[in-house]
């Protein structure tokens, strides 16, 4: 039985029942799970690791919702730099048509490794593209290397461009063919258990990458086995038009016939959620992932993530991939997501602003909630011992110092001082402990050039 205390916090944010913020904060945890949070005085004094949080923040780790980690090899492409969804979806994917499982493993890691580094501990990830023997085994493979908590996506695209699709035929799958894996996947993989390092998501891509019959028959599956479902839903307008012109309905409307709402869903995006679609999303419990960042890069628009709040609609924070934020730094999307609402969709004092404190329940306890988890996203006795510990000392939050969690998000940090995931130490002193980054992402830059030369 292994022991971990964190002590001496400046403020631990709990995000418990209560919200409590406590000055001179500790938890402490056995097993990778939380056995006790309070003062420093009033938990124990010693465990088998002990961190000094003096001078951090300490908060729940964050959950990132939705990500293509693949997408790190291919990032700020000239091509596609300026365009929007469609025509970059166009431009990249005969670049990944390239993909080998090789570069698979590498990008996961990477990816996780920048999350880790900013604030998050649980990841999905969404792969929808298998060439050249690429599986979903080998993001696996890589997360259970690196130490992040994972839900990993089966994704898949069935209808190529011969067929009206967006994508090119070379990089679609068989429909039963997919089905078939999903199933592998999820009777290989799949831990129900509470505090699981590892489920599958069964995650066909989009409306205008796969067949009503397979978005059908991969939900009829998903409750078959238990799991979640997840996909790409009303990004933008051209998003909607594709929609409305093949199957003659809105995307809630879509989901909606094809079983694809409920609290085992989570849908990516939802910038052109209609008010209708808002409504069903929050009478039946569906959840959204929301990427501000993704969604400014490629021009799509700012999300109505207040109005989805109001009405009850289970709201998360996610990166998206790389190549269409070309960031994956979790702190830094939660700003995103916090300055984007008061843009876009009213002042502070009304109805439409999110404030510091609601981002980042959003991004903790909102993930958690979109995911269909209990376990993550607060911290409080009987949750995963999943937090990180931000440093004050940096100067991209001095003169903050008054209000330290609300600084996490108004102000620059760049990186959190530790992450602990499931107990483990996986950031100490800002360095990863599970993986020699320098090295890593020497060999990650070679994949990356072979992939666009």
């Amino acid at each position: 039985m292994s022991t971990l205390l964190i002590r001496r916090a400046t403020l631990l944010a709990t995000l418990d029942a209560q919200r409590r913020e406590i000055a001179d904060g500790a938890v402490f945890a056995r097993d990778g799970v939380i056995e006790a949070v309070g003062t420093t005085a009033q938990l124990p004094d010693h465990a088998d690791e002990v961190i000094d949080a003096r001078g951090q923040v300490v908060i729940p780790g964050l959950v990132n919702t939705h990500h293509h980690f693949y997408q790190t090899l291919t990032r700020a492409v000239p091509a596609a730099q300026d365009a929007e969804l469609f025509t970059w979806l166009k431009t990249l994917y005969p670049i990944w048509a390239k993909l080998t499982p090789e570069m698979a493993f590498v990008s996961t890691q990477t990816a996780m490794a920048e999350l880790l580094l900013s604030g998050c501990t649980t990841s999905s990830d969404h792969l929808y593209l298998f060439p050249n023997g690429t599986r979903l085994d080998d993001t696996i493979e890589a997360a259970q290397q690196i130490g992040m908590r994972f839900h990993a996506a089966r994704g898949a695209m069935s209808v190529g461009q011969s067929k009206g699709g967006l994508p090119p035929d070379r990089v679609v799958e068989d429909e039963a063919a997919i089905l078939r894996d999903t199933q592998r996947l999820i009777e290989r993989w799949h831990d129900p258990a509470r505090h699981a390092m590892t489920r599958i998501v069964v995650a066909p891509c989009s409306p205008f990458s796969v067949s009503r019959e397979l978005m059908r028959d991969a939900a009829l599956l998903a409750r078959e086995k238990g799991v979640s479902l997840h996909t790409h839903l009303a990004e933008n307008d051209n998003d909607i038009a594709y929609t409305r012109e093949k199957f003659g309905c809105t995307p809630a409307e879509y989901a909606e016939a094809l079983g694809w709402v409920g609290r085992d869903v989570w849908h990516a995006h939802c910038v052109k959620l209609d008010a209708a679609g808002i409504d069903l999303f929050a009478r039946t419990g569906t959840g959204v992932a929301h990427c501000p960042g993704s969604n400014m890069r490629l021009a799509s628009g700012a999300a109505p993530i207040r109005a989805m709040r109001d009405a009850g609609v289970p709201v998360s924070i996610a990166v998206d991939g790389s190549a269409s934020n070309d960031s994956g730094h979790m702190l830094g999307e939660a700003r995103l997501a916090l300055l984007l609402q008061r843009v876009a969709h009213g002042p502070v004092k009304g109805p439409s602003a999110l404030t510091a404190r609601e981002v980042l329940e959003i991004a903790t306890l909102g993930g958690a909630q979109v995911l269909n988890r209990d376990d993550i996203g607060a911290l409080a006795p009987g949750m995963s011992a999943d937090l990180v510990c931000v440093p004050l000392d940096d100067i991209g939050v001095a003169g903050a110092l008054h209000d330290p969690l609300a600084a996490l998000f108004f102000c620059h940090v760049p990186r959190v001082r530790h992450t602990v995931v499931d107990g483990r130490i996986v950031v100490r002193d800002g360095r990863l402990t599970t993986v020699d980054l320098p090295a890593h992402l020497e060999r990650h830059n070679r994949l990356a050039a072979a992939l666009l030369g």
